[in-house]
């Protein structure tokens, strides 16, 4: 067994929620977890069962060296023999047990109680709606929904890991009980069950960005049977060793592979007509023409670039977040008197331009104009270039020799956002870009696959502009986030050129977005 070969990229992202971290001690902190997935010929049998499986096993095996899996009746062991290849096609090296007798910690899907005596958490759903308990199974649905049953897995997770590096967190005390439905976000409004038997029609539906989060997205949307309609994905990146710590649908297969066509094919056993754009937002906006989008799901990095999207003045916006200490879904409109995107968005003073803050984090501030023309010419980083950074980062020149001559943006986003100068640093030298867990971004991509679908339904839209979850902590009682439109007056949704073309846009459907 081992842990995987992109466990760097894994360790930055737990050493901006760990406190007092150390490289080492996290990795041999993992080492000594096995980790059992118990599950009975319930969940083996169902597809909200399978479900909360398949992604447990997607969340688990990017983190943890040895799982033990844990089949308890005849249909579960039939299943467990698939959750061992999803698993090794993650790690290849993962170690596999067939016996609870080692486990650390578990978690369980299922009506049945696993004769195991470590911390254990039942995972289980119905519906819309996601459960976990520490005491008692809570089983699974009958729906083939996907939202419940894959955000009971995140719960898990996130419960998992609370539990292992419980002294390196914060008021990150075990969940003891979760009913939470995607569909309404509130316990206390009658009916939040939301209807289960829905065939939907997607209409014309673009999601932007197949990161993490849109992984998450990706994997609720090809499970939901009943969905047609036409979606396009854009992104026009490929997939990275260092991507395999949190894209869920990605395995080593898929490294080099583009993440527009990865998405396409997730989504090939679907009715949806899945239209793949390996471009750039305004690369695909310049070429669609027409600048007409009816309903954008939003699942990118950066502020900028979901104000390029909020610029284009799509009909209606979901968008989806995850950041230091929590992670979202929004939901806007833009002549509706609510928040826009760009109202979410909207910087407040001065920001330092990309190109410097790339500088800083390389460690060679003095060097802006020369990263500003790199990235605009995209041209290879030279070798002394290259020797520069590794002095300033006081790390060996060799494990980045492979770089020169490679664009600049590739040179940052694996040797430092992938965590390759973290390992050569002994984790001292730490990423200031926001890395996520796992189980962070799939849950975001979770709940924004939800609202795309409610939306298209023309189910109710949510009571507030935002809802938030914070896995690091026990899930609080109060999710809705509500969100003012700006009123500095500095945002297009107040400006009457921006209002003018939106309307002129989407005249015949106006009226229907106000009511």
């Amino acid at each position: 067994m081992a842990l995987a070969n992109f466990i760097d990229r894994a360790a930055t992202a737990a050493s901006q929620v760990l406190a007092d971290f150390h490289l080492e001690d996290f990795k041999a902190a993992l080492e000594k977890q096995v980790v059992a997935v118990a599950f009975d010929d319930q969940a083996a049998s169902c597809a909200e069962g399978q479900a909360t499986l398949d992604l447990a096993v997607r969340l688990l095996a990017r983190l943890y060296p040895v799982l033990a899996i844990l089949p308890l009746g005849s249909a579960a062991s039939f299943q467990a023999q698939a959750l061992e290849r999803l698993a090794k096609s993650i790690n290849p090296k993962v170690g596999i047990r067939r016996s609870g007798k080692s486990a650390t910690i578990c978690v369980v899907a299922g009506v049945t109680r696993p004769p195991l005596r470590c911390p254990t958490f039942f995972m289980g759903s119905d519906g819309w709606a996601a459960k976990l308990s520490r005491t008692d199974p809570v089983g699974s649905g009958s729906s083939l929904l996907p939202y419940g049953a894959g955000a009971a897995s995140c719960f898990g997770a996130a419960n998992v890991f609370r539990t292992i590096f419980a002294a390196q967190l914060t008021r990150a005390e075990l969940d003891e009980t979760i009913d939470l439905s995607l569909y309404s976000y509130d316990k206390t409004k009658a009916g939040e069950a939301g209807p289960i038997d829905i065939p939907v029609d997607l209409g014309e539906t673009h999601l932007v960005g197949l990161g993490a989060i849109g992984h998450g997205s990706l994997w609720a949307l090809a499970r939901q049977p009943g969905l047609t309609g036409r979606l396009h994905v854009i992104d026009h990146e490929a997939i990275e060793l260092s991507n395999l710590q949190r894209y869920v649908l990605a395995g080593q297969a898929e490294i080099g592979m583009s993440k527009a066509v990865l998405a396409a094919t997730a989504l090939r056993s679907t009715a949806i007509g899945v239209e793949a754009h390996p471009l750039t937002w305004a690369e695909y906006v310049a070429r669609h023409g027409d600048w007409v989008f009816d309903r954008v799901g939003v699942a990118l990095d950066t502020a900028a670039d979901r104000l390029a999207v909020q610029g284009a003045l799509p009909r209606w916006i979901a968008n989806a977040w995850t950041q230091e200490h929590d992670l979202g879904i929004s939901r806007h409109g833009f002549d509706d008197g609510q928040a826009c995107l760009c109202c979410m968005y909207l910087p407040s003073g001065k920001s330092k331009d990309e190109h410097q803050l790339i500088a800083e984090e390389l460690g060679i501030p003095e060097a802006h104009e020369q990263v500003k023309t790199l990235l605009q010419t995209n041209a290879g980083v030279p070798n002394d270039f290259v020797v520069r950074v590794a002095t300033a980062m006081a790390v060996p020149f060799e494990p980045l020799a492979p770089f020169v001559g490679q664009p600049l943006r590739s040179f940052y986003q694996q040797a430092i956002c992938g965590g390759l100068v973290f390992q050569l640093s002994d984790g001292s030298r730490r990423v200031r870009t926001v890395v996520p867990m796992a189980f962070q971004s799939a849950l975001a991509g979770i709940m924004l696959a939800a609202e795309l679908v409610k939306h298209s339904a023309g189910f109710p839209v949510g009571p507030t502009t935002s809802t938030r979850v914070n896995l690091l902590r026990p899930l609080s009682s109060r999710l809705h986030d509500p969100k003012a439109k700006d009123s500095s007056g500095r945002c297009i949704c107040s400006d009457d050129d921006f209002i003018a073309a939106y309307r002129r846009k989407y005249a015949n459907t106006a009226s229907a977005l106000n009511s």
